[in-house]
């Protein structure tokens, strides 16, 4: 097979060819340091602020899509194929300033500016899907932009605003999209790209099989899907994660459909991709699912990277678990088939080999009598890395309890089932008293530690309350169940 050895994109509206891409190169990096397109701000350089916010453009099976992403975990190579879009692109020929911008302006929504093109691009995107924003929605899509003196509420002004200043039809990334798909399409020439000097290679496989056959060639290669957390590696820790292969423009692991009793979710489909059939079919997750990270992690983040790279904190290995997800892993041409629950060992170690990679998720779909709850506690409620996140499942027929199902994260070293819990509400009745020995008995589950995130003390009362608020939910003997408006 011929090799490239050049990253290729197009970056506003010139095609780019750069050679000799390192894999721990950002995308920040090269737009702020060689082409001095430095309205992309670096700051907190985990994700975290949106300050580096870019829109990023990929052909896929849905044709183009245009997504907010933080340049500043974002690798070079990963944008192989694609369009990114910086804020210098969106003023008109003449100079004009774009509708966005003039709405930011006209509604006093910056002050230091250092923000303002990050919230810039994040309000540019939403108004390109949803030119008709309400407020909550303009509030989820700035989940992942910080703003340290201006305030929010002129932002929200803004950012509802802005249809008055123009319609995304007439925007070019809409009057362009057919010459732009073309010429995306063009790149794509379906070869494997290695690039970089041999100690820090990049490598883009052209295929799923070959994405397996560069496994076997690279065991020890560093698998980057979405960069959420291997971003920080180089960011935060300057940790060397060559080799490193890339797959986020792997269609076939981005599957998201309903077969028959179970969703089939690729490990490369992102969050954003699984949210709307999660919310149709696991209604539990919707609001659960906006509180993962800010709008543009969930636009890079994958459901495969979070329970691969073992975190005992990932938001989705428990909510999985206590489904009953299983994992189908690959290893060449040989695939395996596991409980997710099965997939963590202890800290750090899964049951996967050097040469394997995690392919999809299977989640079956609830019964008529199934009970199913997704809890996070955070410091914040958004954007916020879990202290402990649960998620709980179960069975009521005829007022008795089966088939309990309890998972945590944030308790244990790896994310973990309760079983000793589950043991004490299997085969009894629903009551308030079934969920008090449930939750007293997850004492013998879990001896959680305590760092600045959390106390152990306040893991484990925080655990057995939402057992508790598990039960309070859901009790039909009430008139008035509690309802809570987040967890």
């Amino acid at each position: 097979m011929t090799h490239r050895t050049d990253i290729q994109f197009v970056l506003n509206g010139k095609d780019v060819s750069v050679p000799n891409v390192s894999a721990d190169q950002t995308l920040l990096d090269f737009l702020r340091l060689e082409r001095r397109l430095t309205g992309t701000k670096e700051s907190c350089a985990e994700g975290d602020c949106g300050a580096c916010t870019v829109l990023v453009g990929r052909l896929g099976n849905a044709g183009l899509t245009y997504v907010p992403v933080n340049a500043c975990i974002r690798f070079l190579a990963s944008v192989d194929g694609c369009h990114v879009v910086t804020v210098e692109h969106l003023s008109g020929p003449d100079g004009r300033l774009h509708p966005v911008q003039q709405a930011m302006i006209d509604h006093h929504g910056s002050q230091c500016g250092f923000c303002t093109p990050g919230f810039v691009m994040a309000l540019y995107a939403l108004w390109m899907q949803t030119p008709e924003p309400t407020e909550t929605q303009v509030e989820t899509a700035l989940q992942g932009n910080l703003c340290r003196c201006t305030g929010y509420e002129p932002i929200i002004r803004a950012a509802v605003a802005v249809s008055r200043y123009g319609t995304p039809a007439s925007d070019h990334l809409n009057t362009e999209r057919e010459t732009m798909t073309a010429r995306l399409a063009a790149l794509n020439d379906g070869r494997r790209v290695v690039s970089g000097p041999e100690d820090n290679l990049s490598i883009i496989p052209s295929s799923v099989d070959d994405l397996a056959e560069c496994l076997q060639t690279y065991p020890n290669a560093t698998i980057v899907a979405g960069a959420t957390d291997v971003g920080l590696w180089v960011t935060k820790f300057l940790r060397n994660i060559g080799p490193a292969i890339f797959t986020g423009h792997l269609e076939d692991l981005k599957t998201v459909e309903r077969q028959d009793s179970l969703l089939l979710i690729g490990a490369g489909a992102s969050y954003t991709d699984c949210q709307e059939l999660l919310s149709e079919h696991l209604p539990h997750l919707s609001s659960y699912w906006d509180r993962i990270a800010g709008w543009q992690v969930r636009n890079m983040g994958t459901i495969g990277g979070n329970i691969a790279n073992g975190s005992p904190i990932g938001d989705t290995p428990p909510v999985l678990i206590a489904l009953g997800a299983e994992i189908t892993l690959r290893r060449g041409s040989v695939s395996r088939t596991l409980p997710l629950a099965d997939f963590f060992i202890d800290y750090g170690k899964q049951d996967r080999q050097p040469d394997e990679f995690v392919a999809s998720i299977h989640v079956p779909l609830p019964g008529p009598s199934d009970l199913n709850a997704a809890y996070k506690i955070s410091k914040r409620r958004d954007e916020d890395i879990s202290s402990v996140a649960a998620g709980i499942h179960m069975t009521v027929t005829d007022g008795t309890i089966s088939n309990a199902r309890i998972a945590f994260g944030g308790m244990a070293a790896t994310p973990k089932r309760a079983a000793a819990a589950e043991a004490a509400l299997n085969g009894q009745p629903w009551s308030r008293e079934s969920f008090e020995v449930a939750a007293e008995a997850l004492a013998q589950d879990f001896s959680p530690l305590t760092d600045w995130r959390a106390s152990s003390d306040y893991r484990m009362l925080s655990a057995q309350n939402l057992l508790r608020r598990f039960f309070l939910e859901n009790d039909t003997k009430t008139d008035t169940p509690v309802q809570l408006a987040c967890a």
